[in-house]
């Protein structure tokens, strides 16, 4: 058996898999659903050891996690010729560094945050750039929530704006764009981003036909049991959610605030309900509940193979803005210049920040996800099981409190899973709550000892002065 065949048979293998839907594009003996899990999974047509060498290496080298090409590297062949470009170890290569969100029409308003996501398709359509975007949309089968998709004007792109927090993979899109030629625009996350680009390296059909990787910050990717229990807690039992709007915006709040929009059958009749996400259990983002597992082990924070990146920015400057703001990471000469040259018109509005300030908006993401994967990969290697290798997985182990918040994040994500299945069954998600109770007041009491040694820190300091 070989290295890479022996790879592909543990038993574990599919936690560190995205199922990003690249692999059956690759492949035609390897097909995609979503799970029991509510997660998108490889399954193999025959027996691994029936593929051959180049097959296994084909798929190795398409993954970005088991790949032997790094983000960096990817990102060094694509972007390091530019003039001017530079480089920074965490945000990655850059031309220029942005905050701000769009004026002209209701793309910010019908966005998340500053609606830059869809803005710039309307931009690359407008100047004859491309002929069609592949984005997520809802499906209009509802056999599932959301779905990758293809849209080839501006009104069907609008009707798939807004951040989806559910599990999508690409293998049916790729397999138009391979049979329809054209000039594609494409968004995604980093592992879909970084997966697409390892497979123009190896299907030059793909690599004429993608011309612009719009990428998005993700802290991590949620599975399908996420927008289910979100829909419970306002009344929609699951199976019966038919739309839901992860980010709606409040004009009363900051933009670090906003409500969730859910519409499903209650009592025989269609409703819709809004809550505020601070009255919903589950949905702080560092508790980590329902993620994709795979999510521990990429240390790509800000989409760095894409041409052009777009984060929430989460900047003191900015919070108090209900409608939103997006960090801006240009990497693309001729994206940035179509984004000055809409400044100018005024048609968007954008400041040049530094780095710092790109860093910050995301500070958490950054500390979880580079600062503190070494502890991650280490329990991988206590285990005796598959380590990937990473770019910032060599650092100093954290403190005391920060494994243990660690530790807890992993519990929560791997119980989560178990115990919704069982609330399901027993039709009752106030089990749920219970089951996870314990490890959230674990993790909260994590967080409350950390806030308050900063502040003992912080009256020290000022005795000291």
């Amino acid at each position: 058996m070989t290295d890479i065949e022996s790879l592909f048979t543990r038993k574990e293998f599919q936690s560190f898999d995205f199922g990003t839907g690249i692999w059956p594009i690759v492949n035609n003996n390897i097909e995609i659903k979503l799970n029991d899990d509510g997660v998108y999974e490889n399954i193999l047509k025959k027996e691994i050891h029936n593929f051959s060498s180049e097959e296994l290496i084909n798929l190795q080298e398409t993954s970005c996690v088991f790949s032997n090409k790094n983000e960096s590297e990817v990102a060094e062949k694509l972007f390091s010729k530019f003039p001017n470009i530079k480089h920074n170890k965490r945000i990655g290569y850059y031309l220029n560094l942005f905050a701000g969100h769009v004026i002209e029409g209701d793309f910010r308003k019908n966005a998340s945050s500053g609606g830059f996501g869809t803005w710039i398709f309307k931009e690359l359509f407008e100047k004859d750039y491309i002929d069609a975007v592949i984005h997520v949309k809802e499906d209009p089968t509802k056999e599932k929530l959301f779905k990758y998709d293809i849209s080839y004007n501006l009104e069907e792109i609008q009707a798939g704006s807004k951040t989806k927090y559910y599990p999508v993979e690409m293998s049916e899109v790729l397999n138009v764009v391979k049979d329809k030629p054209g000039r594609y625009a494409v968004i995604g996350v980093p592992s879909f981003i970084t997966e697409l680009r390892l497979l123009c390296e190896k299907e030059p059909v793909f690599k004429e036909r993608i011309n612009f990787f719009i990428g998005l910050v993700c802290g991590h990717q949620k599975s399908a049991y996420f927008s289910d229990f979100l829909a419970w807690q306002c009344g929609i039992e699951p199976n019966q959610l038919e739309h839901i709007d992860y980010r709606k915006k409040n004009a009363n709040l900051p933009a670090t605030s906003y409500d969730i929009e859910v519409s499903g059958m209650v009592d025989g009749a269609i409703k819709t309900i809004t809550k505020n996400t601070r009255d919903l259990y589950g949905y702080d983002w560092g508790q980590g509940f329902f993620k994709v597992r795979a999510s521990d082990y990429t240390d790509d924070v800000m989409n760095e193979t894409a041409d052009l990146t777009l984060g929430d920015a989460w900047l003191q400057d900015y919070a108090n803005d209900s409608l939103g703001n997006n960090i801006l990471i240009v990497r693309n000469p001729l994206i940035g210049a179509l984004i000055k040259e809409a400044s100018l018109d005024k048609r968007i509005k954008v400041d040049i920040i530094g780095e710092d300030k790109v860093i910050s908006s995301q500070s958490g993401h950054f500390k979880h996800t580079q600062d503190e994967l070494n502890y991650r990969l280490a329990k991988l290697e206590k285990k005796g099981t598959f380590v990937p290798r990473k770019r910032w997985g060599q650092k100093k182990q954290p403190n005391f409190v920060r494994k243990r918040v660690q530790d807890l994040r992993e519990l929560i994500s791997v119980n989560s899973a178990i115990y919704f299945k069982k609330a399901i069954e027993k039709n009752d998600y106030k089990y749920f709550i219970k089951r996870m109770n314990s490890l959230v007041f674990m993790y909260n009491v994590l967080y409350l000892d950390q806030r308050i040694k900063r502040k003992l820190r912080k009256v020290k300091r000022y005795i000291k002065i």
